[in-house]
């Protein structure tokens, strides 16, 4: 495992033209057997901000995961200019691979407005530690030594591949620009989320897990190489779903975005 070399966040969202408002996305092949749902997120809203103006930068996405991505097999994003107005522009994102639909995203692009800055309190702000996270699961410690992020859980417990709370930078130094670092965010905002979603008293017991839907709101500037604070609480679960609402801090404490995701949660049939 350590002969993996960490990916570069640039080099996820190198982007090869294919047509009017479509692009061909990498899809490395590292960790588990299908492709990272945050990765095909970031990819898609990647694609839709390349057809908007950078002084629009994105405020809000929602997603749809149909299918299991594939690494290593064509994944071509499908851009759809759906509103172009005065203060707000609209795009629709479709990821595809083999003909058919894998996921879709639609985000929306605000210009720049002066208003109330205001939210809740944040959390107590404990110092990330110094020793790098590392999960048992060996496809899941291939995944994290190849990814471009780091994180370091407040609660280290290898056995959970992505435990909440936690903090977490990209290790790499990116373009400033906010849909840049709205793309950083949107890969690392579904990390753990689904695991997330389960009750409390189950997590320990067997299940499969899938991302349903995610969405996150940006609200104020942030840089993804300086650490935030990310935290994810389950909120309900019945008939096989699970829901997850979570929020990213920056370290002085401002609210930089919210998320929020459902996902299906099935347990083994008795026996």
């Amino acid at each position: 495992m350590s002969e993996l070399r960490r990916r570069t966040l640039a080099s996820i969202l190198d982007l090869v033209p294919a047509g009017e408002d479509r692009w061909v996305a990498p899809t490395p092949s590292e960790g588990p057997p299908r492709l990272f749902g945050g990765q095909v997120a970031a990819q898609a809203l990647s694609a839709a901000c390349r057809t908007v103006p950078s002084d629009r930068p994105p405020h809000s996405l929602h997603a749809y995961f149909i299918r299991p991505g594939r690494p290593d097999a064509t994944l071509e994003m499908v851009v759809e200019r759906t509103r172009d107005g005065r203060s707000f522009t609209t795009r629709h994102v479709t990821a595809i691979q083999e003909d058919k639909a894998i996921f879709n995203l639609t985000a929306s692009f605000h210009s720049a407005e002066a208003g109330i800055d205001w939210q809740v309190p944040a959390p107590e702000m404990t110092p990330p530690s110094e020793e790098e996270f590392t999960p048992a699961e060996p496809m899941f410690r291939a995944f994290w030594l190849a990814s471009p992020f780091e994180l370091r859980p407040l609660r280290p417990d290898p056995e959970r591949h992505v435990p909440h709370p936690c903090w977490v930078r990209l290790v790499e130094d990116i373009a400033k620009e906010p849909a840049v670092q709205a793309c950083a965010l949107t890969f690392i905002s579904d990390m753990g989320v689904v695991a997330s979603a389960r009750a409390p008293h189950d997590r320990d017991r067997p299940a499969s897990l899938a991302s349903l839907d995610h969405a996150v709101w940006f609200h104020r500037p942030f840089d993804m190489a300086e650490w935030h604070l990310f935290t994810v609480d389950p909120v309900s679960s019945s008939g096989a779903r699970g829901l997850a609402r979570g929020t990213l801090h920056a370290s002085d404490g401002r609210l930089v975005a919210s998320i929020a995701q459902e996902g299906l949660i099935r347990m083994p049939a008795p026996g």
